[in-house]
């Protein structure tokens, strides 16, 4: 047995961990936390300085008690859990648990996992500092008083099932403003003009320009283009300007999550899950940090890469800053642990594509600027007073630009510039044609989860270990919902001058168009109005930020962590308790005008089972009529001419099988029913107002078919037992249970008898249970899977999705040429050294 025991959060850190130390080490892993907060009696005791009541769960029992029996079996416990707050406390509950002696327990951190590392830090042990477990204790404490006493409000003020918590609750303040600022936006035109000339040389070449100022109207638009018809267009003015674009930093928690969303499509869940999967391998550096330096280990390692890959001109060493309001953790940036290797051989496509990333961003903040000179050329026009300019840029050095080019949220409207042609002042050019476009002020954009990432950080809302489970907590309690809009179509005026020939089209262009933009649903908004109406202070952005400032102080022992939760805690539960008693029941209630047919009056609000209309009044024996909102509709947006017609439903279509069809809308979207048989109508095809009884019936045949098709085989003997066409062929069901059958088995001349053999030797872990049985029944592989998953850090889905957009587009064609846009050309090509490499594996669940 060897002497000294290890412990780590996670079995992959582990794994990695024991390659480098040697047989006198023995390392195992505590998956994540090993404690927390009772949930009986609120887990906390007020009157006793807010002592923490900490259980075991019922699934880290098993765990506990192997790590009591491997710690009696040693000289010496060493504890090395992550090196950030949340880490500390976990070494701080291990000790308090396996009842180790805090004075001859070795706790040691690492910013990566190398030998060098880890040999390291066993040199240099130290004692668990307290001021960080305390400031992790006080933030999850101050969570818990928050969310335990603001709930409960929530059940008997608004609807049952709600919840709140302190900085969740405060995201979703700052989506639900923006989708208002949206609400109240009100779009407006103007023409935009642009112009491509012929600049007549040795060699005729094209010049694209653009009006320097736009029009407000079509007649104005037109009547500047006739005025053009008659005018000379003349070189009057070219400046150069040279200017340098520097590289952007290393990677710190937020900015990865943003750029790995803009460029990969990744969530910010997604990238933490791949981020510490390629930490616990060895392979980066600690991924929670808002720190933008580069150890010296690391820059004389890229100042050798960048020579070899590039050469000695690219190399610019340098050292960043952190900028981040309330920055702490610091440590280091996110980098590749060994910076010379290019990329990794083992891992799924998308920690490859994530390493990529990091590699290529390490690398460009240690090289020189980019060198470009920008030239602006202004074009007169004869007898009038407006002005073309045209803008270009010249790539003189290409620097950082060379690995890595920085992504933006938004896609500019604006055109990039481009080379151009030789010029000279008072050098007539000849106009091709001119262009006048109507184009629309767009409200102001959605967040993304990577925007409402750098949104908090700016405001000092978060740290880098909170930033995705706060963007996962909203959309799990569904305040909020990853959208994605269809767009609506919009008619735009187009002017085309070519020599004498003025032409006017009407196009028509898709806007609204969204694919991963957060936006805030009924119910959170609901709740956000009545939290900021009855806890300003808690819900208030500055109040926010200032909390994570004195979680700072706490960790830096400036501040007493009980004393920090009493001065909260007895001004906001008076007002839990004032707000119990004098507050109004909110439901989001918002009157719509009365009902022309019926003289009553027409409401929409949020009900039992979610957002609905209501017609007439709850009085004496009167009952109003209900009618669930589309998903498309909003309480704030409906408008009483759609509220009115969602009363039109359920629809009698006719009778057919001695039966009445009913089209009306359900939890799952428009439906026909007959009798016991629902059937979906088809997204975009059928309209639940106008179909006819004739497609109800075709829909229903067709789900008939389906049924018989899906199943192969029934058994008198059990009703419940079916053999199936499922999506990856044939299998047995039982109950709510399924089971594969075996390739030697032909699933049509299966009998009873061979399902319930199959049945009976299926390995356990092959039947999936429904959630209900799952969880009164917990197997021993149940068990073991939440062991091997938990990691001590937020949960996270690995599913990708495709990165947020938001584009107006153009759905005709041009009857004449349009002008091009400019795009960027610089005089040498920009290339980056390492492409990324593709996977056929995609990352796991």
């Amino acid at each position: 047995m060897a002497d000294n025991l290890v412990i780590v959060e996670s079995p992959a850190k582990a794994k990695t961990i024991e390659k480098f130390l040697g047989k006198d080490f023995l390392v195992t892993s505590s998956y994540g936390h090993i404690r927390d907060l009772s949930k009986k009696d609120f887990g906390i005791d007020v009157k006793n300085g807010f002592a923490p009541n900490y259980i075991v769960p019922e699934d880290k029992k098993n765990v506990v008690a192997q790590l009591k029996k491997l710690t009696k079996s040693v000289k010496a416990v060493w504890l090395a859990s992550d090196e950030d707050r949340e880490g500390e406390a976990i070494a701080w509950h291990l000790c308090e648990v396996l009842e180790l002696d805090p004075k001859s327990t070795h706790r040691i951190v690492f910013h990566e996992i190398t030998k060098d590392a880890i040999l390291k830090a066993i040199k240099k042990p130290r004692f668990i500092d307290q001021n960080l477990v305390n400031a992790q204790q006080a933030r999850r404490i101050l969570d818990r008083i928050v969310g335990f006493e603001l709930s409960p409000v929530l059940w008997k003020k608004v609807k049952p099932s709600l919840s709140a918590g302190r900085v969740q609750s405060v995201a979703v303040r700052i989506l639900v403003e923006r989708e208002r600022e949206i609400i109240a936006f009100k779009s407006t035109s103007a023409f935009r003009v642009t112009a491509q000339f012929i600049v007549n040389g040795p060699k005729q070449s094209e010049l694209l320009a653009e009006l320097q100022n736009r029009f407000p109207d079509k007649k104005q638009a037109l009547d500047f283009l006739t005025k053009c018809k008659s005018q000379q267009f003349v070189i009057s003015d070219i400046t150069k300007r040279p200017y340098k674009k520097t590289p952007a930093a290393p990677f710190t928690t937020s900015t990865l999550q943003q750029e790995a969303s803009r460029k990969l499509g990744f969530s910010v869940s997604q990238t933490m899950t791949l981020a510490q999967k390629l930490y616990e391998a060895g392979k980066i550096t600690y991924m929670r940090t808002d720190s933008v330096n580069l150890s010296e280990t690391a820059l004389s390692a890229a100042e050798k890469i960048i020579k070899k890959e590039y050469g000695a001109e690219y190399i610019h060493t340098r050292q960043f800053k952190t900028k981040t309001k309330g920055a702490q953790e610091a440590h280091e940036a996110i980098r590749p642990t060994y910076v010379d290797d290019v990329d990794i051989a083992a891992g799924s496509s998308g920690e490859k594509k994530l390493y990529d990333l990091i590699w290529k961003r390490t690398l460009a903040s240690q090289m020189k600027d980019a060198e470009l000179e920008k030239t602006t050329v202004t074009i007169d026009i004869s007898g009038m007073h407006e002005k073309f300019t045209a803008v270009g840029e010249v790539l003189i050095f290409d620097g950082f630009l060379k690995a890595y080019i920085e992504s933006t949220d938004e896609d500019s409207e604006e055109p990039s510039s481009k080379m151009l042609p030789p010029l000279k002042i008072k050098e007539l050019l000849e106009p091709r044609q001119i262009l006048a476009t109507e184009k629309f002020s767009h409200h102001p954009a959605r967040y993304t989860e990577a925007s409402l990432v750098r949104k908090l950080e700016e405001l000092g809302i978060g740290r880098p270990s909170t930033y995705a489970p706060i963007i996962s907590t909203i959309q799990q309690r569904g305040y909020v919902v990853k959208d994605e809009r269809q767009g609506t179509e919009r008619a735009y005026w187009q002017l085309i001058l070519e020599g004498n020939k003025l032409i006017e089209n009407q196009k028509i262009e898709i806007t609204g168009a969204e694919k991963g933009k957060l936006t805030p649903l009924d119910i959170g908004m609901v709740v956000n109005d009545f939290l900021t109406e009855n806890f300003e202070e808690v819900l208030n952005l500055n109040f926010t930020a200032s909390v994570e400032k004195e979680f700072d102080d706490i960790a830096e022992g400036k501040k007493n962590w009980s004393t920090m939760l009493k001065t909260f805690y007895k001004p906001f539960h008076n007002q839990v308790e004032l707000t119990l008693k004098n507050s109004e029941r909110s439901k989001g209630k918002r009157d719509l005008g009365v009902d022309p047919t019926t003289g009553l009056n027409v409401y929409v609000l949020i009900g039992r089972y979610g957002p609905m209309v209501q017609l007439g009044e709850v009085e004496g024996d009167n009952k109003p009529r209900y009618a669930s909102l589309l998903k498309t509709q909003y309480l704030e947006t409906i408008t009483f001419e759609e509220a009115l017609k969602l009363f039109r439903l359920p629809r009698k279509l006719g009778v057919f099988e001695d039966q009445e069809i009913v089209v009306s809308i359900g939890k799952f979207g428009p439906y026909a029913r007959l009798g016991s048989l629902f059937v979906s109508l088809k997204k975009d095809v059928d309209d639940p107002y106008s179909v006819t009884l004739e497609r109800a019936i075709e829909l229903i045949e067709e789900k008939r078919l389906a049924d018989k098709l899906k199943v192969i085989k029934s058994f008198p003997e059990d009703e419940t037992l079916r053999v199936l066409n499922g999506r990856w062929g044939a299998y047995i069901a039982l109950a709510k249970a399924n089971y594969r059958i075996p390739k030697d088995s032909k699933p049509e001349m299966l009998t009873y008898e061979d399902c319930m053999t199959i049945i009976k030797n299926a390995p356990e872990k092959f039947a999936k249970k429904s959630s209900k049985t799952a969880e009164k029944k917990t197997t021993t592989s149940a068990k073991k899977a939440v062991k091997t998953t938990k990691t001590g850090k937020s949960s996270a889905n690995v599913t990708s999705k495709t990165a947020s957009t938001s584009k107006t587009k153009k759905i005709t064609k041009t009857t004449s040429k349009p002008i091009a846009k400019k795009t960027l050309k610089p005089s040498k090509k920009i290339t980056t050294k390492k492409s990324v490499k593709t996977s056929s594996k995609t990352p796991k669940k």
